[in-house]
């Protein structure tokens, strides 16, 4: 019943110093917004970035260009060719499809409208592989690409964006000044891994390679496994032949690199992991000095209640019920401030979300947990100094104080 008391007491202190309560919470606001929003803004950009790579098949193996450290530089390698892709279909009993691509971003225009999109030179394996179908008409066929025919398929948006309500199929567009026909529109897939596939066009990877970016070598070639369960031994397969292919000898490392699914997501753990260190450092220092603030209050607060915790003593508050009133009242500051900074935090998520219209923002009920438990903690921390300064105050010198 008596800490019921003190904690009345401790409200109605900080109530009649509003203005300085309200200073002492809005570090802890700043402090608490910045910590939410850094975990939002991390656990949706994670969240997504996951979301999308489960978009990829679980059988699927990416090989890209290697490198080799040198002066100082990663230098890339352009060692990549169609034939490797033949190759593993020949070599590896693992592996039944392979779609070797180029993508770059180029202009495409139809009459008047004119749009940059990023163009992916592949072939017919493509579609199966990424089990990503036409809406409309057909996808690139092997016919098309051994002749080098100038068609391309429209990703979802692009068609959407040129054509509209008009019917795409067999209308001319023109790459980079090219004239393609149009023979497909894909069906909406949003984002496959880091790839927004209904802003891409494809054309045939003879036709990408000769006719519109004029290079020799593929920039990936995506293997697909006969089973799920055969990723590692399918990796070894591709490994052996493609050193057999380079002519790589015993000994020397590797130019090009190789990863599935899962490794993807790992790497992507690990990035995220060093993001949430530096945007948790800034959001801590804007705790701590919310903490600072804190303090510096509640030692202005001792000074000027000097004569009031005087009084109290001589008529027989202990030294504890005065210490335990000045951590209270640290602790309400700390909590107030951390309420309103959890809903700050997530309002600024929110309206990052809606403002860049590319992040998406997710708050876990851990992040409100957490915001609130290290507010609470510094905020009582910071009070703790004050506190044992106002409970050692000398009664008879603290009645005297003017």
């Amino acid at each position: 019943m008596f800490f019921f008391r003190i904690i009345l007491m401790s409200l109605r202190a900080l109530q009649t110093n509003m203005m300085r309560t309200l200073l002492a919470t809005l570090g802890v606001i700043i402090g608490v917004s910045a910590v939410v929003s850094a975990m939002s803004i991390l656990a949706g950009a994670k969240k997504d970035i996951m979301s999308r790579f489960e978009s990829m098949g679980a059988d699927q193996i990416m090989i890209v260009p290697g490198g080799e450290q040198g002066h100082g530089r990663r230098a890339r390698f352009d060692t990549l060719t169609r034939k490797n892709a033949d190759a593993l279909i020949r070599d590896c009993s693992l592996v039944k499809a392979t779609a070797p691509e180029i993508m770059q971003p180029l202009q495409i225009k139809y009459f008047h409208k004119n749009k940059r999109v990023s163009v992916i030179a592949t072939t017919e394996d493509y579609e199966s592989i990424n089990n990503y179908h036409p809406a409309k008409g057909r996808f690139i066929t092997r016919e098309d690409d051994l002749a080098e025919r100038k068609v391309c398929v429209l990703g979802y948006k692009v068609a959407d964006e040129l054509f509209g309500e008009m019917p795409p199929l067999g209308a001319p567009v023109k790459i980079e000044g090219l004239r393609f026909t149009v023979v497909g529109v894909m069906e909406k897939k949003g984002f496959m891994g880091f790839r927004e596939v209904d802003s891409q066009v494809a054309v045939p990877l003879n036709t990408g390679m000769k006719r519109l970016f004029g290079i020799r070598f593929v920039t990936m070639i995506t293997a697909q496994t006969t089973s799920p369960d055969q990723l590692e031994p399918a990796i070894q397969q591709i490994s052996r032949t493609l050193r057999q292919e380079h002519k790589i000898r015993a000994g020397t490392g590797d130019d090009f690199g190789i990863f599935n699914r899962e490794q993807a997501k790992k790497q992507i753990g690990d990035v995220t992991q060093i993001f949430q260190v530096v945007l948790f450092s800034i959001a801590g220092i804007s705790l701590l000095v919310g903490g600072i603030g804190i303090m510096n209050i509640m030692l202005v607060s001792v000074t000027e209640r000097t004569r009031e915790i005087g009084v109290r003593i001589a008529v027989g508050a202990r030294r504890i019920d005065i210490l335990s009133q000045f951590l209270i009242e640290a602790a309400i500051i700390s909590l107030l401030g951390g309420g309103l900074g959890v809903l700050a935090g997530m309002a600024f998520s929110d309206l990052l979300e809606k403002i860049t219209k590319v992040l998406n923002t997710f708050t876990p009920p851990s992040a409100i947990v957490f915001a609130l438990i290290m507010a609470v903690g510094i905020g009582i921390v910071s009070g703790i100094y004050p506190a044992i300064r106002a409970s050692r105050l000398d009664p008879v010198e603290a009645l005297r104080y003017e």
